[in-house]
């Protein structure tokens, strides 16, 4: 059994998280579930954007203080990004605010910054390259204790522009400018040099990374906190409709690339197509909640208000106390998770 500051955890897992702007707040409750139930010992996360985020603060955390630790920089991370997101315009108007209605779809300066993003470029809009997320990294992260943290491994992903393929950062190469590189959405921000070298958003070709685990962690079982829906029923109509879309449509396409490899080696190790000692048996589980998330406009992941990212907090911690209670015993044994059922189409992508 994995031990941690001399407390001894029944189960261990490599955690998978996905990227999604404010709705990063839902993994925040996933991570403080799962933080707080002192059974499960986090191995390794791999992390984008907003995923990246909430990784590097569970690191610097369980250096500080443990799982408790990594709670309260959660928290004090996600309060900043609160804080900073009060100076901002975009806002939800009264009618929204009373309706609980969390997008921005009707705020004048959200649909104005949305329409110019589409025209025109960040280098010609913002040509200083303000980003206020580096004061928010800079001011709750200790990225020295990141680098050196020895209490689980730590795998970041940014998209190389020039090349278009993914690279993975691991905890001894993690700074500000890799999570801003994982984060860059290249409508909104200039891309981050690293090196000489230009990163745009992690989720284009990683989100997340899967495969640091096969050959870093111990853990056969992959924990996904999925915040981007793979099936949404019905077409879309409105050119903002369709741009959210193909835009959950690509941020998920890696994923699946990465499940669908999972499943093929099962099938091989199902038919003794392959040595059972030479190769590693994933074990897959998603936490999710679709149902309350779904329903969100892609504009709700600008939406800081506190009320907002508390509200997906709380969905996230329901969302991880559910699958603990449903899935904790499995864990170490099977995949709580079918995933030849996910790309047949059949209706229930879950197993028990």
């Amino acid at each position: 059994m994995p031990k941690r500051n001399g407390k001894t955890f029944e189960k261990s897992v490599n955690l998978a998280l996905q990227g999604g702007g404010a709705h990063g707040a839902f993994t925040w409750g996933v991570l403080d579930r799962l933080l707080e139930d002192g059974r499960i010992y986090i191995e390794a996360i791999s992390g984008t954007s907003a995923g990246a985020m909430n990784a590097v603060a569970v690191a610097d955390g369980l250096m500080r203080d443990g799982e408790d630790g990594a709670r309260q920089v959660l928290h004090d991370f996600w309060q900043a990004v609160s804080d900073v997101g009060r100076m901002s315009p975009i806002q939800r108007n009264v009618i929204d605010v009373f309706m609980g209605n969390w997008s921005l779809d009707n705020n004048p300066s959200y649909m104005f910054f949305d329409l110019l993003n589409r025209v025109t470029s960040p280098y010609d809009l913002n040509p200083m390259n303000f980003n206020p997320l580096r004061g928010i990294l800079e001011s709750t992260i200790d990225f020295d204790r990141v680098a050196v943290c020895d209490k689980m491994q730590v795998f970041l992903s940014a998209t190389n522009v020039e090349t278009g393929r993914v690279r993975v950062f691991n905890r001894a190469e993690i700074n500000a400018d890799v999570v801003l590189a994982s984060a860059c959405l290249p409508f909104m921000f200039h891309a981050v040099e690293i090196d000489g070298t230009p990163y745009w958003d992690g989720g284009y070709m990683g989100n997340p990374v899967l495969f640091p685990f096969y050959r870093t962690s111990d853990s056969d079982d992959i924990v996904i906190v999925q915040i981007n829906p793979v099936v949404r029923k019905g077409t879309p109509r409105s050119a903002r409709e369709i741009l959210d879309r193909v835009n959950e449509i690509t941020f998920n396409s890696s994923l699946l690339k990465e499940l669908r490899a999972i499943d093929f080696v099962h099938r091989l190790l199902e038919d003794e197509a392959l040595d059972s000692q030479a190769y590693r048996n994933p074990l897959v589980h998603i936490i999710e909640c679709h149902e309350n998330l779904k329903n969100l406009g892609a504009s709700s992941k600008l939406n800081a208000e506190w009320s907002f990212l508390r509200h997906l907090f709380e969905i996230g911690r329901g969302a991880a106390d559910e699958w603990i209670d449903r899935n904790y015993s499995r864990l170490g044994v099977a995949s709580t998770v079918d995933i030849r059922a996910m790309f047949q189409g059949i209706g229930a992508d879950h197993q028990g």
